[in-house]
This record gives C-alpha cells, sequence and structure tokens, in this order.
C-alpha cells in the first residue's frame, strides 16, 4: 500500500484542492489562514515603568510617601442606573479594557465608559474583567475603581476572592512607590479591604517577610492596624508557613490596642496543627475559652486533622465526643477531615473498621461519612468494602451522589464479580439515582468483554433510551467501547445508525474506528475508512496517520508503513514521537535494530523528543542480542535526556547481565533503581533475588525481602512455587525471620508439610 494519498483520487476530484478551516470539516488547505485586525493600539510607553517597578519586590519609602495624603477622589457623579443589573448594555471588550487600563489616564478613561453606559458596575461583569487580564496591575486598577465607585463591591467576597486568585495566579503584586504613586494619582486609595486582599495573595506566594514588612508600614497608606488586618496578616504567615513569625505578630496586638478573637485563634491553631504540634493548639483552645469565645466547629475540625496529622488517632474520636457534649454539630468538612486523616494514619482495613464502628455510633452522621469513606474505599481498591457499606446503607434510604455513586461504581466493576456489581447498579438505578454516561460506558466494556453480550446490551438500550446518546461526541464514545473490546462489527453498526438519525460522523470517528480496525491488522478495512474520511472532507491528522502507520506495522508491511511516515510529511502532519515509537518497537521487534536507530537519529535530527518508550524498545533489543554495552549506553543517554527509567527498562538490562555472568552489576543496577525514581516491581525484585539464592547469599536475599514487603511487593509465587523458595524460607525459619514472610509463611508451611524427603 505505497503512496497513501493516492486514495484522495477515489474521492470526489473537487475534494483535491481544499480549503483548510477548523470551522468547516469539509475544508482544508496549507496556506496559513490570514491574521486578524487588531483594535487600534494605545500607547504603554507612559505607564511601562509602573507596571514593570510593580512585579518586583520593593518596600515602601517613608520619604516619598510622608507628603501624600490619600483622599476620595472628586470624581464624577453617577446616576444609579450604572450600576444596575438590569442595565441594557452591550457586551464587554475584554481586549479593548486591557488597553484602557494600561494608559496612564486609566480611571479617567474608564469613567467615561461607565457614562457612556459601556461598563455595568455588577459583581458579574467585575469579575469577568478581573478574571480576563493579562496584567495583574491591570485587575488591581480596575478594582481599586470600581470598589470606589461601588462601595458595595469592596464587601463583596466573590469579587475578593476572584482578585486573591489573580494576584496569586499572577503576582506577586507589590506596593512599589510608582504603583502608590499611580494609584494616588487616580485619586483613590487602599483600603483596609484591598489590603487584606494583598496580603493574603502574598501570603499563598510564601512572602511572608514581605507581609511583615508592608504590616509595619501601611500607616503610610493612612491605615491603623485593626484586629482584622492582624488576622489577615497572621493567616499569610500561616499559609507561607513562617508560624514563628506568626506567633510575633500574634503578640503584638495587645500592643497596637487589638484584641485577639476566634478567627485570631482558629488561624494559629490551624498553623500548629498543620505541622502537627496539637498539644500547643490544646493551650491555645484553653486561652481561647478563656477569654469567652467557645471552640467552634471549625475549631474542632482543625483540631481532628491535627491529630491525625500526629498519628494520634484515639483522641480524635475523643475531640468528636467533646462535640456531642458541647452540642457542636460537624459539618461536611469536619467529617471529610476525620476519613481521610484515618486513612491518612492507619491500614486502610483498620481504618475502615474505626469508621464503621463510629458511623454505627452516631447514627446522624452515617450520611455524612459515607460520601467520603466510598470516595476513601474506591480509591483504595477496596471493592468488596465498597459494595458492602453502599448495600448495607441503601438498605437503609441512603442514596449516594452523582459524583459518589460513580467513582464508587468504577470500583466495583473493576474489583467486583460482575453478577454483584450489576445487582447493585440495577438496585440503586430503581431507586432514582442516575449514573454518568461514563458508568455506563465502563460497565458495558467489562460485560462485552467477558463475553455477556445480552446484559451489556441491556445497558446499551438503558443509554440511548435515557437520552445519554444524542450527538457526535457520545456516538463516538459508545464506537469506542466496541472497539476496546474488538467488537468491530458492533462499532460499524453504530455509525450506521448514527448517520441514519442524520448525526454526521467527525473526524474523531473515522480515526476511532480505523485505530479499531489497526488492532487485527485488518489494512483494507483501514483503506477503506480512509476513502471515506476524505470523501467526507475531512484531512487526516496525526492520529490518523499513527493508527495506519501502526496497522501496516502489525501487518508486517514496513515498507508501506515508512512511505506513510513520508506521506504524513507531504501532507503537512509533523510526525511525533508516538510516530516513530510505533516504528522504532515494531522494527526492533522483527530485529531489524539498525533501521530502528536510524530513525532514532532522524528524531532527533527533526527536534522531536524521544520518551521512555523509544529508549525502552532499544535497550530490550540490545539485551536480546547480548550487546549489554550499547544497551548501558542507551540507558545513560536516558538518564542525560531527564528521562526516568521504569521497571520495564531495569528488568531487561538486569536480566542481560545476570544472563552474561555479570551479578555484581545487576544487583548494583538493581539497588540504584529506588535513587533514579523507580521502585522494583515484583518481576525485577525476583530476578535478583532468585540468582542470589542459586549462590548461596541468603542474607541478602532476605534483605531484599524485607525491603520490597516494606513496599508492599509480594513474593508469594516465588515462594511457594520455586526450589529456591523453599531455601530462602528455611533460612529465615533458621534466623527467626518467619514473620517477615507474611501471608507466604503459611503456604509455604503447607506446600512445605506435602513434601517427602528421602
Amino acid at each position: 500500500m505505497r503512496k497513501l494519498s493516492s486514495l484522495a483520487s477515489r474521492a470526489k476530484p473537487s475534494l483535491k484542492n481544499l480549503p483548510e478551516g477548523s470551522s468547516n470539516p469539509k475544508s482544508f488547505n496549507k496556506q496559513s489562514p490570514s491574521r486578524p485586525k487588531l483594535y487600534p493600539s494605545f500607547d504603554h510607553d507612559n505607564n511601562s515603568k509602573t507596571e514593570a517597578s510593580s512585579r518586583g519586590i520593593l518596600s515602601i519609602s517613608s520619604s516619598s510617601l510622608n507628603s501624600h495624603n490619600f483622599t476620595k477622589p472628586n470624581c464624577v457623579t453617577l446616576s444609579s442606573n450604572h450600576i444596575s443589573p438590569h442595565s441594557d448594555v452591550k457586551p464587554i471588550d475584554h481586549h479593548y479594557i486591557s488597553q484602557v487600563l494600561a494608559r496612564k489616564d486609566w480611571f479617567l478613561l474608564l469613567s467615561h465608559e461607565l457614562k457612556a453606559n459601556r461598563i455595568n458596575l455588577v459583581p458579574r461583569v467585575v469579575v469577568s474583567i478581573l478574571q480576563n487580564q493579562e496584567n495583574p496591575i491591570h485587575s488591581l486598577r480596575f478594582y481599586i475603581w470600581a470598589s470606589n465607585i461601588n462601595l458595595l463591591l469592596a464587601k463583596d467576597q466573590s469579587v475578593k476572592g476572584v482578585l486573591g486568585n489573580v494576584l496569586h495566579r499572577m503576582g506577586p503584586v507589590i506596593l512599589s512607590v510608582e504603583l502608590l504613586k499611580d494609584i494616588k494619582n487616580s485619586g483613590f486609595q487602599i483600603g483596609e479591604d484591598l489590603l487584606c486582599v494583598l496580603i493574603g495573595s502574598w501570603g499563598r506566594l510564601g512572602l511572608a517577610k514581605y507581609c511583615a514588612d508592608i504590616f509595619g508600614q501601611i500607616s503610610f497608606l493612612g491605615i491603623s492596624p485593626s484586629t482584622r488586618l492582624y488576622n489577615a496578616v497572621i493567616d499569610a504567615l500561616v499559609k507561607s508557613n513562617s508560624i514563628d513569625l506568626a506567633y510575633l505578630k500574634f503578640q503584638q496586638m495587645s500592643v497596637d490596642q487589638c484584641k485577639p478573637d476566634r478567627f485570631t485563634y482558629n488561624i494559629l491553631i490551624h498553623g500548629v496543627c498543620r505541622i502537627g504540634v496539637v498539644d500547643e493548639a490544646l493551650r491555645l483552645v484553653k486561652q481561647m475559652e478563656g477569654l469567652g469565645y467557645a471552640p467552634n466547629v471549625y475549631t474542632y475540625t482543625i483540631l481532628i486533622d491535627g491529630f491525625c496529622n500526629a498519628k494520634r488517632v484515639a483522641e480524635v474520636f475523643r475531640v468528636l465526643e467533646i462535640m456531642k457534649e458541647r452540642n457542636v454539630c460537624p459539618n461536611e468538612a469536619t467529617v471529610r477531615s476525620l476519613v481521610h486523616g484515618v486513612f491518612r494514619c492507619l491500614d486502610p482495613h483498620k481504618a475502615f473498621e474505626l469508621l464503621i464502628r463510629f458511623m454505627e455510633r452516631e447514627p446522624l452522621t452515617q450520611k455524612l461519612v459515607c460520601n467520603t469513606l466510598l470516595y476513601r474505599l474506591s480509591n483504595n481498591s477496596m471493592a468488596s468494602e465498597a459494595a458492602a457499606i453502599l448495600t448495607k446503607m441503601g438498605d437503609r434510604g441512603y442514596l449516594p451522589e452523582s459524583s459518589t455513586f460513580d467513582y464508587t461504581a468504577t470500583c466495583l466493576v473493576k474489583g467486583l464479580d460482575l453478577n454483584e456489581t450489576c445487582g447493585i447498579l440495577d438496585t440503586f438505578i430503581k431507586r432514582g439515582v442516575k449514573p454518568r454516561f461514563s458508568t455506563y460506558l465502563l460497565l458495558m466494556e467489562a460485560l462485552y468483554k467477558a463475553g455477556r453480550d445480552v446484559e451489556g446490551d441491556r445497558y446499551l438500550n438503558h443509554v440511548f433510551k435515557d437520552g445519554l446518546v444524542s450527538n457526535v461526541n457520545s456516538y463516538n464514545m459508545v464506537i469506542d467501547c466496541f472497539c476496546k473490546v474488538n467488537m468491530m462489527d458492533r462499532a460499524t453498526e453504530i455509525c450506521r445508525e448514527m448517520r441514519d438519525r442524520d448525526i454526521a460522523p467527525n473526524l474523531v470517528t473515522f480515526n476511532t474506528l480505523i485505530s479499531g480496525h489497526c488492532k487485527d491488522a485488518e489494512v483494507h478495512k483501514t483503506r477503506d475508512l480512509l476513502v471515506m474520511l476524505l470523501e467526507c472532507g475531512f484531512k487526516p491528522d496525526k492520529f490518523t496517520f499513527n493508527s495506519m502507520i501502526d496497522c501496516l506495522c502489525r501487518a508486517h508491511r514496513f515498507e508501506d508503513a515508512l512511505d506513510c511516515l513520508s506521506e504524513m510529511v507531504e501532507w503537512g502532519v509533523p510526525p511525533n514521537t508516538i510516530t516513530y515509537n510505533i516504528l522504532i518497537r515494531s522494527l526492533c521487534a522483527i530485529g531489524d535494530v539498525a533501521r530502528s536507530l536510524r530513525l532514532f537519529q532522524k528524531m532527533q535530527t527533526d527536534r522531536i523528543s524521544p520518551d521512555i518508550y523509544t529508549f525502552n524498545a532499544l535497550i530490550q533489543s540490545f539485551c536480546r542480542m547480548n550487546k549489554i554495552e550499547k544497551a548501558e549506553k542507551a540507558f545513560f543517554s536516558m538518564l542525560t535526556l531527564g528521562l526516568r527509567p521504569d521497571n520495564f527498562s531495569y528488568s531487561a538490562l538486569i536480566k542481560a547481565l545476570i544472563k552474561s555472568g555479570r551479578f555484581d552489576e545487576a544487583k548494583q543496577t538493581f539497588l540504584s533503581m529506588e535513587q533514579n525514581g523507580c521502585n522494583p516491581d515484583s518481576y525485577t525484585s525476583n530476578l535478583i533475588l532468585e540468582t542470589l539464592v542459586q549462590q548461596g547469599r541468603f542474607e541478602e536475599a532476605h534483605d531484599i525481602v524485607k525491603t520490597s514487603k516494606e513496599r508492599g511487593i509480594s513474593f508469594k509465587s516465588f515462594l511457594e512455587c520455586s526450589s529456591h523458595g523453599f531455601m530462602l524460607w528455611h533460612y529465615c525459619m533458621e534466623q527467626m525471620w518467619v514473620e517477615a514472610m507474611g501471608k507466604s509463611y503459611v503456604a509455604c508451611k503447607s506446600r512445605l508439610a506435602r513434601v517427602s524427603f528421602k
């Protein structure tokens, strides 16, 4: 199948020179689209110094600010219709607003836009403008102007939250002399609300010292210290991991005649609990109570998290008892801290038992606990436990949230018997739970893979009946489901049904079908689909070409695959790492390493970065040919490029070294795995373990077993089924290391009892 582009001749003649366009799938060419006409630009030079210097970390100069009196501007008088949510205004032109905010007279132009009714000062519009600025100084300017025009915006938590996120994401924005002069020239001032937002952004960015320095100079801004400002600074210092500096500010509050409140104490308690110093947190709680501030649900939630950080699980439940005694009801945050913290401290099965007992004692919190507990069980692949609690709570009337049900169902499909999974899902569907489309697809895929087509079709009919398959994207997902289970006839049938419903396939549809047929190396069917793709006016992309090349390689038509690579370039589709990996892997598999190396060199010439899969194909090929030096050279090249070898890389090299009698080098390579960020798996560990036992080096073998067991690696198959495993077991018996074998000990002992010695 040489010259795949000749297939275009089988399409309509008018399709050969179609112009390219993203909005029309039936057009493409190789010319670049014309650039859109830009808005007229303003002069940015007048204020470039202000914007540049405001991003550096400078301190406030008292001499330059001492004479400045920040007063409210004598601005234009505005009628209420400018801030009415019902005003009839045009859509905001964010690009134009950015150009306005870049000018020196930005405040005058904004007021003019407001008078012309082109800006509406409601929270939704203000939030949109703040989020769509590329320069954080522009967002700050707009907030200062808007909050002084509409005083309600200064108190709006959504607006302040968005501004804080912008300053954190794009900052730091600091109070340079130039920025302060710019604000003074506008006639506005920095108030307490804005200063709290700025301090919060600095804390999130880790600028602890700068927070403290600015707070010491706020008098130059015309602002006096207050409990609220102290709370903002202490919170910022805690978030920037400067707990000592936070305590220093806490002690200075009395000097400025500011009294700490419940927020102050909760912030400090949170700070010490983060680092697990719970005894200090308890001292702060007593001090807070002595001042007349009773701990609230937030305080107790912090304490629960702190005790979990300190691995003091028993005291976690004591905190919950105190909450019950004081009639403080736990909220969702409390429950999340409890469940996540207990799972963080204990073995998952032990954590599950503790939380189940807690749920039985506290029936009012069962539904709150259940959602988070199901998430943790699913995250730990504890399908049996998740099924048990879901069934038990379901019998009590519990209906999980949609997201909770979906990730739990995913866990059940992957780790539970399909009959039981289908039963649980059917029960909750009848009770009114609506699984997501992706959950149905996952279950259908599992059923089709197990050969249970009738049950799979039942769920397929269900998704069609519920209207979940209604557009080309949802149809593509169903087609992909059938492709994954290699049911290509059904995938084609769904495609025909989609057309019958007047839903046109897109490029993803064709790519999915082509990829599905490639798995069986069905070259002719992929050719036919390529013709249909061209007839529909689509241009093949990198996914199309990669699938075609993969199909040809699977069919052992390597010359055609290389021709397809050349045509890929002719069509203006640049090959990527995956393209070369397919070819290199396939050529290495047939022993054509020379051509693989030429492709590897071409890949580097074209400035396409190889990845771990590229090197693994070469390393494994060299090792099979017993060219260990070349394999090691490729291995070290991978490290030089900053790539982390995986267990496939190491196991191939270790196996080759052992086979060539260079065991000490193999062992050294094995021991270096963790240093290079790769934890050995059971296969790689067994390679070293078996050789050590063969050579009678039982102590070294035992050390590997012990270390690997701590990582959760099982040697059950080695210990039970290998004669060397019995030898190692005997050594462990003699050295009193039976417990280190874990569950494998019981299996080995029963197997050993059946062996007759003559």
